[in-house]
Parts: C-alpha cells; sequence; structure tokens
C-alpha cells in the first residue's frame, strides 16, 4: 500500500468511501450499511439477504485480486497467490469500530445521508488533508477537522451532474488547503 492509502486505513476514510460506493452501487439507504472491523482480513465483504442469511467474499489480503478482477472482468482467472487454506486460519474476529475514534468514518457516513455533491467534498478535503499529514503541516488527528470544516463550509447540489461534482472536488480542495494554512499560521 501507499502512504495515502495507509493513512485512509488507520483513518477508516477507505471504508468510509466503500461505505459510499456501496450505498450508490446498490441504492440503498444508509442505515442499511454496517460496518465491522476484522483484524485478519480474510473477509472483505458479506451480503445479508432478507432471510437473514449471510454471503461472504473471502480472499488472503492481497491487492494483486482486486487488480486481476479490474484486468479480467467480467471472466474469472486463475491465480497462483490467491489460495485461501481455511484449515490455517486459526479465528475469524469482528468489532463495531469506534465512531469517537474514527471520526472519518462517521463522517462518511453523515456525508451519505446528505447525499449531492457531499461525497466529492469528502473526498478531496480528505486527499488534501491526508497530504498535509504526509508534510508534517497537521497532525494526524487533524485530519477530521479539515473533512468538518470543508463540509460545514461548502453547500452541496442535491442532484450533480459531472460539472457540479468537479467544481465540488476543485472548491473543496482550495478551501481545505486554506483552512490548513490559516491553522498553521494561527494554531
Amino acid at each position: 500500500m501507499g502512504k495515502k492509502i495507509t493513512i485512509d486505513s488507520a483513518t477508516l476514510a477507505n471504508k468510509g468511501l466503500e461505505v459510499i460506493e456501496a450505498i450508490y452501487l446498490f441504492d440503498i439507504h444508509p442505515s442499511r450499511v454496517k460496518v465491522v472491523i476484522h483484524p485478519q482480513s480474510i473477509i472483505h465483504s458479506l451480503l445479508e439477504y432478507i432471510d437473514s442469511s449471510i454471503i461472504a467474499q473471502m480472499s488472503k489480503p492481497d491487492m494483486r485480486l482486486p487488480i486481476t478482477y479490474a484486468l479480467f472482468w467480467p471472466n474469472r482467472v486463475e491465480s497462483s497467490f490467491g489460495e485461501l487454506n481455511l484449515t490455517k486460519i486459526s479465528e475469524l474476529t469482528f468489532a463495531e469500530p469506534d465512531l469517537k475514534k474514527f471520526r472519518m468514518l462517521k463522517i462518511a457516513f453523515e456525508v451519505a445521508e446528505s447525499g449531492g455533491t457531499s461525497s466529492a467534498i469528502y473526498n478531496a478535503a480528505n486527499e488534501i488533508a491526508v497530504a498535509a499529514f504526509l508534510n508534517d503541516k497537521i497532525s494526524f488527528d487533524k485530519i477530521p477537522d479539515v473533512v468538518n470544516f470543508t463540509l460545514d463550509k461548502m453547500s452541496t447540489v442535491a442532484q450533480p451532474d459531472l460539472e457540479h461534482i468537479l467544481d465540488a472536488d476543485n472548491r473543496a480542495r482550495e478551501l481545505a488547503k486554506k483552512y490548513i494554512e490559516s491553522r498553521m499560521i494561527n494554531p
């Protein structure tokens, strides 16, 4: 993983973006999406049906598998790196995320609820905040503050077209940068 993805994993911003993706992909209400912490990283997604049965997508935590999907979709191809031996896995554990600790995930659910261009604002502000952290301009715990500030200061377009989304992305980046610069001068 690169530095950006590592930080997004630590803040759970990556899970927040996946929540937003799932809501749009499956056209479901945010209240129907649940996130669980699974330290072994073997189960990548779960889908619960109306009869309460659950289907899981399981594989080794190896990015080569999703890259293979992207390259060969809609076909599945044989791979030597993805074999998962369930008898060698000692346990699979799950926990609810602490939304006070993982504020980026909480913000993502709020963004998913509000819809429109807010997801573009969330993503853009997060990218700026993470870059600022990696460049020692802000501390790790300030990443959600930058995103919250940017979301609070920007109005959203409820039914955006591509132009609205690109504009929101650009304006969010500029606003997040200005906020970070103002905090560096007046901490």
